[in-house]
């Protein structure tokens, strides 16, 4: 039976370059990038602004959808890793508005496609946290990606973030704060790897 996780954690923190070394060393875990590009496009061409109540709804309903079908195609394979998953989606849709001050009720809004996107829950979540000191290492030592939404996202969504994930009971912490790229890559194969032992040894 497949099933899914997902790495989470803060923008920069060093997911990507984690999924990455998972691919190269563990061709047994099936990958899931992060994709926006398509849902971005269509955001501008529609012209909607996520700081507008009813555009931010149509807004989220795209990324619902694609994150759905993200996850019906992960499906396909025995063991896949999301690089953000469903959990991601889900977590931004009810928290944006916070961090703009805005008193929104998108779960009544939203409630069809959230109901429908919390089917695509991964198994296990693995958050990779580390200090804002190392956060800003990273970012600066990536020049091939501007991180724009750097600082919102550390002033305003990371605080919120953290809280989150941390009342969930199938969220597993790694902090990185002093790891080399290989090695968080290491540690986070043993975690696939034991969520692979637990998942074989569950009743279906």
């Amino acid at each position: 039976m497949s099933f899914i996780l997902s790495l989470q954690g803060c923008m920069a923190v060093g997911k990507t370059s984690a999924v990455e070394y998972i691919q190269s060393h563990a061709s047994y875990v099936n990958i899931s990038y992060e994709t926006n590009t398509d849902i971005i496009e269509q955001v501008r061409a529609r012209r909607l602004n996520k700081n507008v109540f009813n555009d931010y709804i149509q807004i989220q309903k795209l990324w619902i959808q694609n994150e759905i079908a993200r996850w019906e195609l992960a499906q396909k394979s025995n063991c896949s890793i999301m690089d953000f998953g469903a959990e991601e989606i889900e977590f931004y849709t009810l928290n944006y508005a916070k961090t703009i001050g805005a008193d929104w009720d998108v779960e009544a809004a939203l409630h069809r496609e959230l109901e429908q996107l919390r089917k695509c829950m991964p198994y296990r979540i693995l958050y990779l946290d580390a200090c804002e000191e190392t956060l800003r290492r990273h970012k600066e030592n990536d020049a091939s990606r501007s991180r724009t939404f750097f600082e919102y996202h550390l002033k305003y969504l990371l605080p919120l973030k953290r809280e989150w994930f941390s009342g969930k009971e199938n969220v597993d912490l790694l902090k990185v704060d002093g790891l080399t790229k290989d090695e968080v890559g290491q540690q986070v194969i043993e975690w696939v790897d034991r969520c692979i032992g637990r998942h074989a040894k569950t009743p279906e």
